[in-house]
């Protein structure tokens, strides 16, 4: 708990006020410390966070193109599901399930590799998994990169101004900010390499998997369906880059308490069941949050996981070697019928009003 305490970097406003509560800046001081973290030239141990933005910036021209030139109902359906369905349920089941909880295992590299590039590469592993350790170990306290109670802004530029891990780490906590890392197969920095850039992630590697990654997509989709598929499918994940920032404030109701009894069982912090998540990313946060290291969260009849479906496949197929599925203890203990004591007396009195 104390290395998690302090893995990250902590913003100018810092984490608590002088009353140890939560220091809830000012939408002006949140875009202020946004852009200092985002400038490069001040200090290249931004780097990360910049290349984060710089890669939804890039993708604004595809949207534009696709609108403007290419636009068709066909390539707005597609658009959709690329951007709703396909981004956000692999964000689920790689970001989420896999990188930060570990809830199941490859059977080899190559399905790791496989998985981890089965959409545009945009939001770094490092900036996503890290911080959401964290977040489970301070879920709605001070410290939590994306508490809710901090405000929409807190949330939505939090992967620069809340996530990045901290800068002043001495040799042994970098290690075990490594270890955190080393199943997701991100080749990481050595210490030293780290006190020059303050990050996991190698620019130069990490700069050219994403051109690999990109490269192979854009190529792949024009080949299918020309310049229009690619600018639907490219512009389309830059709204969900930007959409997907949003997800925490809502997923922890706003910072109000939202939850509903029997609908969101977990009582330890605000996290809330939503539909829309749910049915198009497999994201039942609330369930998420009572059992983190599952390969499913989808526990009830009606809450549909598609990220499951697909960790469920590649274990069927063999590319999948091992997880972890607490829909079984889920259901004993919040769904199984808790049977009614009846007094003795009660008994006794109603056999003998039935027998007469």
């Amino acid at each position: 708990m104390a290395f998690l305490n302090t893995v990250l970097e902590p913003p100018a406003y810092g984490w608590t006020d002088e009353l140890g509560n939560l220091s809830k800046p000012t939408n002006k001081q949140i875009v202020k410390e946004f852009f200092k973290r985002l400038n490069v030239f001040s200090n290249k141990k931004n780097w990360l966070s910049f290349l984060s933005w710089s890669l939804v910036v890039a993708l604004v021209p595809f949207l534009g193109l696709f609108i403007f030139k290419y636009f068709s109902i066909t390539g707005l359906i597609v658009a959709f599901i690329y951007s709703m369905i396909i981004m956000g349920t692999h964000g689920t089941i790689w970001h989420h399930r896999y990188c930060t909880h570990g809830a199941y295992t490859f059977k080899n590299k190559f399905w790791r590799f496989f998985t981890q590039n089965l959409t545009l590469k945009i939001i770094p592993e490092e900036i996503y998994a890290v911080s959401h350790h964290v977040h489970h170990a301070l879920s709605d306290q001070p410290g939590d990169p994306y508490n809710a109670q901090g405000g929409f802004m807190y949330c939505f530029l939090a992967d620069v101004n809340h996530q990045p891990i901290a800068r002043n780490m001495d040799e042994a906590t970098y290690k075990k900010c490594v270890n955190l890392m080393k199943h997701t197969g991100v080749n990481t920095n050595t210490y030293k390499q780290y006190q020059k850039w303050g990050t996991l992630a190698n620019p130069t590697r990490t700069i050219i998997g994403i051109i690999l990654n990109w490269g192979f997509w854009f190529t792949a989709f024009y080949l299918l369906g020309g310049p229009a598929l690619a600018c639907a499918v490219f512009g389309s994940a830059g709204i969900w880059a930007v959409g997907v920032r949003t997800f925490n404030y809502e997923g922890h109701g706003k910072g109000k308490d939202m939850r509903r009894e029997g609908i969101d069982h977990n009582r330890e912090d605000m996290s809330i069941n939503q539909l829309w998540p749910g049915y198009v990313a497999g994201e039942w946060h609330n369930n998420h949050h009572l059992y983190p290291k599952s390969a499913r969260s989808g526990f009830k009849p009606y809450q549909f996981d598609l990220a499951w479906c697909y960790i469920k496949m590649m274990s069927m197929l063999g590319a999948v070697s091992s997880y972890r599925d607490s829909k079984a203890d889920f259901l004993k203990e919040y769904c199984t019928p808790v049977p009614v004591a009846v007094p003795a007396a009660i008994q006794v009195t109603e056999i003998l009003v039935a027998a007469e």
